[in-house]
C-alpha cells in the first residue's frame, strides 16, 4: 500500500514539474486552444483589478487580457494601442494606472514573443 502511494506522490510531483515548464516558455502559439491561451494572457495581466467599474465593458483584468490576445495574434502591434479602452485614471493605493499597467505587460508579451522566435 504505500509503494502505491508513494508511486502517485511521484505521479503528481513530475506532473507539477511538467506544467511549470510549460508555464514558463512564454505566450502559448497561435494554434493553442482558448483555454491555454486565455490563462497565459491571464499571466501578464495578474496586477490588474478583477472589480467591475461603473461605465466600463468589463473588468480591467478582461480588458487586459483582451489587449494582449490584440497582441499576440498581430491585430495591432502597438500596446498603446491595444490598451487603449483601459482607464488613465489613477486608483488610490496602487501603482501606476490600468493603462498603463496594461501597456507594460503588452510589452512583456511582445518581447517573450521575440525571445519564443529568436532563441
Amino acid at each position: 500500500m504505500k509503494d502505491v502511494l508513494k508511486v502517485a506522490v511521484l505521479c503528481a510531483a513530475v506532473a507539477c514539474v511538467a506544467a511549470a515548464i510549460g508555464y514558463a516558455k512564454g505566450p502559448p502559439p497561435p494554434n493553442a486552444s482558448l483555454p491555454a491561451k486565455a490563462k497565459a494572457y491571464g499571466r501578464y495581466c495578474q496586477n490588474q483589478s478583477k472589480k467591475h467599474v461603473p461605465g466600463q465593458k468589463g473588468t480591467p483584468f478582461s480588458q487586459c487580457v483582451t489587449a494582449m490576445a490584440k497582441l499576440a495574434t498581430g491585430k495591432t502591434d502597438s500596446p498603446k494601442a491595444a490598451c487603449s479602452a483601459m482607464s488613465k485614471k489613477h486608483v488610490a493605493g496602487e501603482k501606476g494606472t490600468p493603462y498603463s499597467r496594461c501597456v507594460a505587460a503588452g510589452a512583456k508579451l511582445l518581447a517573450d514573443q521575440k525571445k519564443q522566435q529568436n532563441p
